[in-house]
């Protein structure tokens, strides 16, 4: 039975979102200052930012289970506590092995309430007639837009780093528990919860690796944009560092805005839709960026790369949550996990592939991935109906 009427639950929700937004935020914005006080070089920070993308790995894949074992108002809770305990340490890091420690437990907690608030937001959309997916992730943008405001401001005004991460640490604390007593549980719908002496089945194992590689593809395409859109603006079209800021941003705003108004068109045309015609926009979008060497149109390349991606991820993982709705934290662990590993992975390959080609031939990559997406999203029609 649902503890909490679905309005409070997916306020709730949105806040636990928000609070993982800011969180990631608060530490890349103090990225720089934290490699400055710690002195270790860039090659260090990019091996303690593999092991920081590992324990996220680990976070999903343990906490996935215990969504299904314990309970989402226990697992969502304890992974937001354990993320803003997290933020105090990389503040009071020294040398690199005591940063390197801090940061396991930022990617834990990270990855934890990853898969916690997905699943939970899964829960909530079943007690809604539509889609809410997608503004769950746009509120993860607008908390990390939060915490770069307030972080670049602390960092103006000389504020110390650790004091800044212990006060964002306390307050994501403060809204984890706050928020924890509006959660819902998961409940099994009526068919499922059927027993007749028949064996339960199993979601189809092809139908779970696929809605993982199409996130892999879609968060390996958003990787690229986070970490190389400025980049190509500076190298490949010879704008300033502050004009090359605007690549990222109108991606970024793109995305935010998309992910607003991808529930609504969600409603309309189905998730297969909007994760099949996202994904081609997006190839156009990046098209754009790769053929025309013009900052007006690489602007609007980037805008539409980052609207076509806005809507793609919340719909796999809403299929992902709905497959079983007895093993759906574990099952989400699964795609959420192999979206992550893209994410991850993204920046690194063409990083690598810049080295052999140009870096806007590089982009060819996410484009065929798009591509692929497009013709691979009517799987999309065989995964259980939200409601």
């Amino acid at each position: 039975m649902q503890t909490a009427p679905p309005r409070a639950a997916r306020v709730a929700t949105w806040l636990y979102f928000g609070l993982n937004g800011f969180a990631v935020g608060m530490w890349v914005v103090h990225i720089p200052s934290i490699e400055q006080k710690t002195g270790i070089t860039h090659s260090t920070l990019g091996l303690l930012l593999l092991v920081l993308g590992g324990a996220a790995f680990l976070g999903m894949q343990v906490a996935g289970p215990l969504v299904d074992k314990l309970g989402q108002r226990r697992l969502v809770p304890a992974a937001g506590i354990l993320l803003g305990i997290a933020l105090f340490g990389p503040g009071l890091a020294t040398n690199w092995w005591t940063l390197g420690l801090t940061l396991i437990l930022v990617g834990f907690g990270n990855g934890s309430i990853d898969v916690g608030m997905n699943a939970q937001a899964v829960v909530v959309e079943r007690g809604y007639p539509r889609p809410i997916m997608a503004a769950f992730h746009a509120m993860w943008s607008i908390g990390g837009a939060i915490a770069a405001v307030i972080g670049a401001a602390t960092l103006r005004a000389d504020v110390p780093t650790e004091v800044t991460l212990a006060l964002s640490g306390l307050l994501c604390i403060a809204i984890a528990l706050a928020a924890s007593r509006f959660l819902l549980e998961a409940t099994v719908p009526d068919e499922a919860d059927a027993d007749d002496g028949a064996p339960r089945e199993k979601p189809p194992a092809k139908l779970v690796w696929a809605l993982g590689a199409l996130a892999f593809g879609l968060m390996l395409s958003e990787g690229v944009a986070n970490d190389w859109a400025a980049l190509h603006f500076r190298d490949i079209l010879g704008t300033s560092v502050s004009t090359a800021a605007f690549a990222y941003g109108a991606f970024a705003v793109a995305m935010t805005v998309g992910r607003f108004l991808t529930d609504r068109v969600a409603a309309v045309v189905g998730p297969a839709a909007i994760v099949r015609w996202g994904a081609a926009m997006a190839a156009v979008g990046l098209t754009l960026v790769i053929v025309v060497p013009w900052v007006p149109v690489a602007l609007v390349g980037w805008a539409i790369f980052g609207l076509g991606l806005a809507g793609g991820v919340p719909q796999l993982f809403t299929a992902a949550g709905n497959l079983d709705p007895r093993s759906s934290g574990a099952l989400m662990a699964r795609v959420v996990g192999l979206g992550y590993v893209g994410l991850l992975a993204g920046p690194a390959l063409i990083g690598g592939l810049a080295h052999w080609m140009p870096l806007n031939i590089a982009f060819i990559l996410p484009v065929v991935l798009c591509v692929l997406t497009f013709f691979g999203g009517p799987i999309l029609k065989r995964a259980p109906a939200n409601r």
